[in-house]
């Protein structure tokens, strides 16, 4: 019960930890568009044109432009114009004014991607329409949404490796009710999850209102999407493991009765009814479906991992045909290991036995899936980060380090309990509860056939008694007892059944009071408890590691994130008349050092666009209290002009409208304000009109 307590209090901490994560990040990302982000057009265009990095899912409303009273100018759902890059038509004869245009896709490997900018018309104005744009992937429905993709990991997790380790290292634990709850709870919990995300994806991908959770028409959106066709694959496979679990624990089960009843039956020297040359050996009917268990469970567990593979990371971007199979075989060793790991711990605390050399398997199998598991996650972090600065400089990247640290923390403390594994050995309390174990199924298998053999036999000699006196005692007496002959027999074989059930009680309590005294034995057993202690802190951090792993799979590659970067930054220096200015700042503080970057598109005389971003020294964007510009053209004593940019985003302020009188050789200044006390005022010049 305290380990129960502990492995529900760790999982709530690291559910948090989870929860509390940001939105998704956009794993598709925004290279460029016609009008660009900020520009000023003479004449309003026919069409908007958006180009991403990879090729994304578009519905009805995922395009919109608004006008300045928020009215939609576009005329319907978007298309495919070439690769990556899709357009909506607008109306014709639009009016000057400052229009926005909001996008709301899915990216190829599942995951929402939003956002919004701002073009004029002839000159800026004034706008009711939020420039942020909308939001995906977080509030109650993305938390939501995150919960369950936990729950449906550890589900899996926990329902695969639960029966590797019973089939590969301990089948007589098969007949261990806490071992049959840990696996049947990791098949509910990965069923309720993968329903629960049907549902929840319309929502995640859309609107993100809880209302819309129930709305039939989203839900048939999401079956024809590729995450939806991955989800209802998952749920079919998962009715084919409630077969193999029902098989696994049920005549599975028997099979290990009529064994263990054959081999206490050999033991006891007793005759073999069945012997001859139609007779069935259990231990090979055992070894059959044992094999059989084996290629189905790994049929199936194969499947359930490459519905993941199918719709996420592994399904995008380069070598897809090596990455999925490499995310199906880095997924199963991941159950394996893990998941085996929670059934060794359930086992080592709650079943009545287990031998040392059910453990020692288990460690060798675990040996195989860390190396499979590095081996297939060096390849994974090499494609999803692709170079060093990707690895340091990005979410993904230092995610991935978190991860990387967790493993080695979990290899070292695996080292430690292969040490106790090593020195582990079979108490004799061990002996004695298999052979109790042997002894209870053997009494279970034979306790009908013993009450009909008791029955009969009593029946037999009750009616040969009777019919002596019967014949002794004349025709009268014969017809008179006669009648009473069926009641007697009932009752006699009443009686016999009666003792053979008692018979198998009395063993049962037997069996138990050996379970209680082997307990206590093994409780006493200093390197028993040095392993269970080990596999609990084993088990602890694999909660924590399998909540950073979850978080891994809703962030953007580093490769990804990096590539767009490049790209924007190369569409950005082309984009004619556009000034870029970046500008390091210190102001003595906490969080004072960084790096500012300006923007102005198109610089010219006239109306512009300014945008300001502040970011770390390592390259990561983050908040100040206050950013203000100014504009000083010293050669015609004009200014300084100042500007107060609004707040758009982490990092990120932006204005619209910047007039700029002339041109000339203009002194761009930038105060920054890291806290209350804390400001230093950067400038540059830059040529502008």
């Amino acid at each position: 019960m305290r380990a129960a307590r502990l492995l529900l209090t760790l999982l709530a901490v690291a559910g948090g930890l989870f929860t509390g994560a940001a939105p998704a990040s956009a794993h598709a990302a925004l290279l460029g568009s016609d009008p660009a982000q900020g520009v000023v057009v003479d004449k309003a265009p026919t069409q908007v044109t958006l180009t991403f990095s990879e090729q994304v899912a578009f519905s009805d409303s995922s395009l919109r432009v608004l006008d300045p009273r928020g009215q939609r100018v576009d005329t319907g759902k978007p298309t495919n114009l070439s690769g990556t890059t899709y357009g909506v038509q607008l109306r014709p004869g639009l009016p000057g004014g400052t229009y926005t245009v909001t996008y709301q896709v899915v990216s190829a490997d599942s995951h929402p991607v939003s956002g919004a900018f701002t073009f004029s018309v002839g000159a800026p104005s004034a706008t009711t329409v939020s420039a942020s744009g909308p939001t995906v992937g977080g509030g109650v429905v993305g938390t939501l949404y995150g919960i369950g993709r936990y729950v449906s990991y550890a589900g899996y997790i926990v329902l695969i490796g639960g029966a590797a380790f019973v089939l590969a290292c301990w089948q007589r634990g098969a007949g261990v009710r806490a071992v049959q709850r840990l696996v049947v709870s990791g098949w509910v919990a990965l069923t309720s999850a993968t329903l629960a995300l049907l549902l929840l994806r319309g929502s995640y991908t859309g609107s993100g209102k809880v209302a819309d959770i129930f709305d039939l028409s989203l839900i048939g959106q999401v079956l024809q999407t590729k995450a939806g066709a991955a989800l209802v694959s998952r749920l079919l496979l998962l009715a084919a493991a409630a077969l193999f679990i029902a098989v696994l624990f049920g005549a599975y089960v028997r099979r290990d009765a009529e064994e263990a009843a054959a081999e206490a039956d050999a033991g006891e020297g007793a005759p073999d009814a069945d012997a001859g040359e139609g007779a069935v050996d259990p231990s090979a009917e055992k070894r059959d479906l044992t094999f059989g268990l084996a290629i189905g469970g790994t049929v199936i567990a194969a499947g359930l991992a490459a519905t993941w593979a199918m719709a996420e990371h592994a399904s995008t971007g380069i070598q897809t045909g090596i990455a999925m199979p490499v995310d199906v075989l880095h997924l199963l060793a991941v159950a394996v290991w893990l998941g085996g790991l929670a059934t060794l711990l359930v086992a080592l605390y709650r079943a009545p036995s287990m031998g040392a050399a059910a453990v020692r398997r288990f460690s060798r199998l675990a040996f195989g899936s860390v190396v499979t598991l590095a081996a297939t996650g060096v390849y994974q972090s090499w494609r999803q980060v692709g170079s060093w600065s990707a690895l340091t400089g990005t979410a993904y990247g230092q995610l991935l380090l978190v991860k990387v640290g967790l493993v080695a923390v979990l290899i070292g403390i695996a080292w430690i309990s292969r040490r106790w594994t090593a020195r582990l050995t079979d108490a004799p309390a061990d002996v004695a509860q298999d052979t109790a174990e042997k002894k209870r199924a053997a009494v279970a298998t034979q306790a009908s056939t013993s009450a009909s053999a008791s029955a009969s036999a009593s029946a037999s000699a009750s009616a040969s008694h009777e019919q002596t006196s019967a014949e002794a005692s004349g025709p009268e007496v014969s017809r008179a007892e006669g009648a009473s002959r069926p009641a007697a027999a009932s009752g006699t074989a009443s009686a016999g059944s009666g003792d053979s059930e008692r018979a198998a009680q009395l063993a049962r309590q037997r069996a138990a009071v050996a379970a209680a005294r082997a307990k206590r034995v093994r409780d006493a057993d200093p390197v028993r408890t040095g392993l269970r202690r080990s596999v609990l802190a084993e088990a602890a951090v694999a909660v924590v590691l399998l909540a950073v792993t979850t978080a891994l799979t809703t962030t953007e590659p580093g490769r990804t994130e990096e590539a767009a970067k490049a790209l924007t930054a190369s569409a950005t220096s082309q984009r004619s008349g556009s000034l870029s200015l970046e500008m390091p700042f210190d102001t003595g503080g906490q969080d004072g050092k960084g790096t500012v970057r300006l923007t102005l598109d198109p610089a010219r005389v006239g109306g512009n666009v300014l945008h300001v971003y502040v970011t770390r020294p390592n390259g990561k964007a983050f908040d100040v209290p206050e950013v203000k510009v100014a504009f000083t053209l010293q050669a015609k004593d004009i200014g300084p002009l100042p500007i107060a940019p609004d707040h758009v985003a982490t990092g990120h302020w932006s204005a619209s409208g910047v007039q700029i009188p002339m041109a000339g050789d203009w002194k761009i200044e930038v105060t920054v304000r890291t806290s209350d006390i804390d400001q230093v005022t950067v400038n540059k010049n830059a040529q502008i009109g």
